[in-house]
């Protein structure tokens, strides 16, 4: 793994079961993440989905590449474009730094609308697993 390095691309379908669920379960219980009626009074067409599962479905990807061993360090993001249910959103990484068994990972996940996510994911990987090569699979660290 070096600097350029592209991960495989993850679609995501956005479901409103996804929606919900995230919600519920990272205990954000805003109406507009669970009651369309209530997001279209508030001006928003749909229901759409929190931070704080886009943050778990940044993280996924990361670890789902790196495998589950890896720690992540950091990851700051920022939204964009809202996930509404029925669309995809599709996220894509660029490593941007490779440093012994940690690397740093530029995200961006898009939607139909644009940008949902961008930010940046420091993860580290156990020097027993080494960071994984072009292949995303498991070599020593670059």
């Amino acid at each position: 793994m070096k600097p350029g390095d592209e991960l495989p691309p993850l679609r995501i379908p956005v479901t409103r079961t996804l929606i919900v669920s995230g919600a519920v379960a990272s205990r954000d219980y805003q109406d507009v993440h669970h009651d369309a009626e209530a997001a279209r009074a508030k001006g928003s067409p749909d229901l759409f989905m929190n931070i704080l599962t886009t943050n778990g479905l940044v993280g996924r990807y990361i670890t789902d590449h790196f495998g589950p061993r890896a720690v992540l360090r950091k990851v700051a993001i920022r939204l964009g474009a809202p996930n509404y249910p029925g669309d995809t959103m599709v996220l894509k990484g660029t490593v941007t730094g490779v440093d012994g068994g940690t690397a740093q990972v530029r995200v961006v996940g898009a939607n139909g609308l644009g940008h949902h996510v961008t930010g940046t994911v420091t993860v580290t990987v156990p020097a027993a697993d080494g960071l994984p090569d072009g292949n995303g699979r498991a070599g020593e660290a670059s």
